[in-house]
């Protein structure tokens, strides 16, 4: 993409309402607009980071074993009236009457739509265990949306669901997604802590919320050093082996992690002093095992062996798309602007031609940008350059590719780090390489 011609529109100016570096820099760098209070248009280069991490969450959800579909914004307010939970769930949920009279909502969350949605087809416990799964957006009417992205009343969710014929089985499934939900954190580049966590108004007596750190977290957060050190994309336990996801569950959860409203300060005098960590923390995924809350209320109920009859264990597993966008923002910048990680970056490098007009420079900025296509951003901008390498800071491209005429001339690019400052002088070849390489 040619800077020239790309709608990636920065501001200067910092707007006087965003509170958090993650809003100021999202609002600054284009990614979004506000269009309402908690409602914001994905603008290119925002909407190419949410579509990335959007990917990586599905990429982790197939590999558990999930099986992605696609459920409605729209739900009838009966389902809701099934489980018990239209009149209590409060008013963040967006009620609405159709033309014809009846009681409709946005989906807040859809437990009560995937349970009849599975009850419809399945017909014997055989059809167990299921995990089915969606990325869409949903709506909560926050009475004071603020922070950007991190509370808004509209935003992109992947939410999870599991059905299993016993309690271990649903045990098994949560621990899946635990397991799922830490290699997803891992490479999208964060140090994500699983602390067991409230149920709250899903219900259920097993949960847990995985919380990175941030200084404008909501909770304050304790945990040990461990969870800092650990591989978990590398973990060779296999998601289906039963007895070495359970080890590993229980191996990982004996560390102490809690939030502020879990935090036990006799279990956290046991930590070794060096391994302590604590700050404030933000929330961007929640599991939950529920057991039979809502398959019991809403008559999900299959033949079992031997003339039993099985009500399905259930589970649900949440992790906040859109709010991750914000959250990486806020793990990763600087006074300058963002330092995306290699995995969800919109593009991997800006090339910054600082002569426009003349031959060699152009023309060498023209080859690099061929060879790298969609990875890379052009600026190819009559501006000062200056005022490129603060755009280049400001939207946070990890590799910055400095081409002048001295550079040009000699056949180097100057390439820089974002995440950490680092210039070197390198051949045309050996840039495409290091850009391509992460």
């Amino acid at each position: 993409m040619r800077l020239s011609r790309a709608f990636l529109p920065t501001l200067k100016e910092t707007p006087a309402d965003a509170q958090i570096a993650s809003h100021r820099l999202m609002l600054r760098a284009g990614l979004v607009r506000q269009t309402s209070a908690g409602i914001y248009a994905w603008l290119p280069a925002g909407l190419r980071v949410l579509r990335r991490v959007e990917q990586i969450v599905r990429e982790e959800q197939d590999r558990a074993g999930a099986q992605e579909i696609l459920m409605p914004t729209i739900q009838s307010a009966d389902l809701w009236r099934e489980s018990g939970r239209y009149d209590d769930y409060g008013k963040e949920m967006l009620r609405i009457t159709d033309r014809h009279d009846r009681d409709m909502l946005f989906g807040p969350t859809n437990e009560e739509m995937v349970t009849d949605i599975f009850k419809t087809y399945a017909r014997s416990y055989r059809d167990l265990p299921r995990n089915l799964y969606h990325i869409q957006w949903k709506f909560r009417d926050e009475v004071r949306p603020r922070f950007g992205v991190m509370r808004g009343r509209e935003f992109l969710m992947k939410d999870a669901y599991s059905f299993d014929a016993t309690q271990d089985g649903a045990r098994h499934s949560y621990r899946q997604m635990f397991l799922a939900y830490l290699r997803t954190f891992q490479r999208l580049g964060l140090t994500a802590v699983p602390m067991r966590a409230d149920t709250g108004p899903i219900g259920g007596d097993l949960s847990h919320e995985f919380i990175i750190l941030a200084d404008t977290g909501e909770s304050g957060v304790f945990y040990d050093a461990t969870y800092e050190t650990t591989d978990w994309a590398g973990t060779d336990v296999a998601t289906d082996d039963v007895a070495g996801l359970e080890a590993f569950f229980n191996g990982v959860t004996a560390s102490y992690a809690a939030t502020d409203e879990m935090h036990d300060a006799a279990a956290w005098s046991q930590v070794p002093q060096d391994r302590r960590r604590e700050g404030r923390g933000i929330e961007v995924g929640h599991i939950f095992y529920f057991g039979t809350k809502y398959s019991a209320a809403m008559g999900l109920t299959l033949p079992g062996p031997d003339g039993t009859t099985v009500v399905p264990e259930m589970g649900s597993y949440g992790i906040g798309v859109s709010r991750l966008v914000g959250a990486l923002i806020e793990a990763n910048h600087d006074e300058a602007g963002i330092k995306w990680p290699d995995a969800v970056a919109p593009w991997a490098a800006t090339i910054l031609n600082l002569r426009v007009g003349d031959a060699a420079t152009d023309a060498m900025c023209e080859q690099l940008y061929a060879a790298l296509g969609d990875e890379a951003v052009y600026d190819d901008r009559g501006s000062r350059a200056g005022e490129k390498f603060a755009d280049a800071d400001l939207m946070g491209f990890p590799w910055q590719a400095i081409i002048g005429p001295r550079g040009a001339a000699a056949g180097k690019v100057e390439l820089k780090r974002r995440a950490t400052g680092e210039r070197v002088e390198v051949s045309f070849e050996e840039a495409i390489a290091k850009i391509r390489g992460g």
